[in-house]
């Protein structure tokens, strides 16, 4: 048997490794917002640990890191800006509604 006629042979694909997300040099703190604000979705939830490719041990002091930033009100606990300017603007066509009544 030939073994350059191979129907099955998967080929190989050349793959870049991604760089780590979080460098030796950077320090988990509640204090690093540039740091911790990568790992919060537009919501403002936090991001799992395969979104980040983090270990184990950097998502840990992560997820604490953002939920002392949120204690001590550095991050909202919620980002739902866009559910407030609807509720606003809805809140202004029922009370025009309610006065020409």
């Amino acid at each position: 048997m030939d073994k350059s006629k191979r129907p099955f042979l998967k080929s190989k694909r050349s793959f870049r490794r991604r760089l780590p997300p979080i460098e030796s040099g950077d320090r988990i703190d509640y204090r690093n917002m540039s740091l911790i604000s990568r790992f919060i979705s537009e919501q403002g939830k936090i991001l799992s640990r395969r979104v980040n490719r983090l270990t184990l041990k950097q998502q840990r002091l992560i997820t604490i890191a953002i939920k002392q930033a949120r204690i001590l009100s550095l991050l909202p606990f919620l980002n739902n800006e866009k559910q407030f300017e609807r509720n606003k603007s809805t809140a202004r066509t029922t009370g025009l509604r309610t006065r020409n009544n």
